[in-house]
């Protein structure tokens, strides 16, 4: 039994205000207090309505851990694994709330960036360097992966292997499994977790990770553990959870798999001109090195970029006030491991960083968050302002970017493709 919480609440205000929009039209008196009961309603229909699905999927559980055996008995798992481990997996209603949690605030570079590159990952991803420079150096010569990438994941994933997760893989992954929205591709994963237990002898008390059931060091999830993780220390069993060398030798690995350019830096900070144009932004629009210094793009110590025909794309996370980014291929391959800019513009200072690089010479400026709700007012307003951006949903990817480039160029405006105040006021928004 899942108990509801705010239940006597959700029945008072649903029967105050029969619907949001007859709450919305109450008195502007006490219009802060109607706004508060409208949130608070809609955060009590949106728990009952979560509670509603963990109770369907913790009741329809059972079945689909049977449905789950005949899979593993196809997939040419033991009859002891099937009946010791698949047999007792269980349900995690934790697992199900995160996987449907939407953040409502949009997450800024500044926020993002500053938690994560910190002094503390510098200074001890430096230590690191130093205490595993033998091992650092044999994967960069055998991986071609210099040292401070490798321990620049490590040091974003796992706070270089002191945080691994808690939630048990097995059970998260059999929890998901059973979810249909994404079951094939969570059955998949359980199936190759419980492959690397029988594999290796893991117990399922030590095969702890995220709770979408990454794992190790370098949190890979059971797929990309089955099939990059390497034996690094020789001792007959790639063990990401126990083994430094494992899973080192394994992320570089896994990088050299990616596509990583031996010899290549992942990109660079860099300056514009007073004058610049905008006109080529994000990894759609690269273009040669040497492009950009025609453009007088500078490196951060005033120097000219090479004039040479390297790609790279420009990257602008907190739009033109912020700093400013060229990525390269490698720029590239870090975004498959993580499919995020910010991600992938922090790995490559942290390891610059590690490496004896300086801060950034243009700082994160703070910014404010944005709602899913005001994304989708400010996509709403672009649409009937006639610069199509899609569907409005709450969320600023490239095609929200474009309209807010072509919008900016319509008003005069800087034309950086990034959501500020300035463009939220010259539609008529309030933030």
């Amino acid at each position: 039994m899942i108990k509801l919480k705010g239940m006597s609440y959700l029945a008072a205000s649903i029967a105050a205000c029969v619907s949001l929009s007859a709450c919305s039209s109450a008195p502007t008196s006490g219009g802060s207090n109607s706004q508060t009961a409208i949130a608070e309603t809609q955060a009590a229909v949106q728990e009952m309505q979560l509670s509603d699905t963990i109770a369907a999927h913790a009741a329809a559980f059972p079945t689909c851990v049977a449905n789950l055996q005949d899979r593993a008995r196809s997939e040419g798992l033991s009859e002891v694994t099937i009946q010791d481990t698949v047999a007792s997996l269980q349900f995690v209603p934790k697992v199900i709330e995160l996987d449907q949690a939407q953040p409502e605030f949009s997450q800024t570079f500044n926020n993002y960036f500053t938690k994560r590159a910190t002094d503390w990952r510098v200074n001890e991803g430096r230590r690191l360097l130093k205490k595993h420079r033998v091992l650092l150096d044999k994967l960069a010569q055998e991986y071609g992966v210099p040292p401070q990438y490798i321990l620049s994941f490590w040091g974003l994933e796992t706070n270089y292997g002191s945080y691994k997760g808690k939630m048990s893989v097995l059970d998260s992954l059999a929890t998901l499994a059973c979810e249909p929205r994404r079951s094939g591709y969570f059955t998949t994963e359980l199936m190759q977790a419980l492959k690397l237990k029988e594999k290796y002898g893991f117990d399922k008390s030590t095969m702890v990770g995220s709770w979408a059931g990454a794992m190790g060091h370098t949190q890979f999830m059971p797929s990309a553990y089955a099939k990059y993780a390497i034996d690094g220390d020789g001792d007959g069993k790639a063990d990401l959870w126990n083994s430094t060398e494992d899973a080192l030798t394994s992320a570089a690995n896994f990088l050299q798999h990616l596509g990583w350019q031996r010899n290549e830096r992942w990109g660079r900070e860099v300056l514009l001109p007073r004058n610049f144009s905008y006109e080529n932004l994000g990894a759609k629009q690269a273009q040669p090195l040497s492009r950009w210094a025609a453009e007088s793009v500078m490196q951060t110590n005033g120097q000219p970029l090479p004039a040479i025909e390297m790609k790279a794309a420009l990257y602008l996370p907190s739009g033109h006030t912020g700093p400013a980014f060229l990525g390269y291929e490698n720029f590239n391959v870090i975004m498959r491991w993580n499919r995020s800019e910010f991600y992938a513009i922090t790995v490559g200072h942290l390891a610059d960083r590690i490496n004896g690089g300086e801060p950034l010479k243009v700082a994160p400026p703070e910014q404010p968050r944005l709602s899913r709700e005001q994304i989708k007012q400010l996509q709403t307003k672009l649409n009937e302002s006639g610069f199509d951006v899609g569907k409005p949903d709450g969320v600023l990817g490239r095609n929200s970017a474009a309209g807010i480039q072509a919008f900016q160029r319509s008003q005069k405006m800087i034309a950086d493709g990034f959501p500020s105040p300035e463009v939220f006021s010259a539609l008529g928004i309030s933030l």
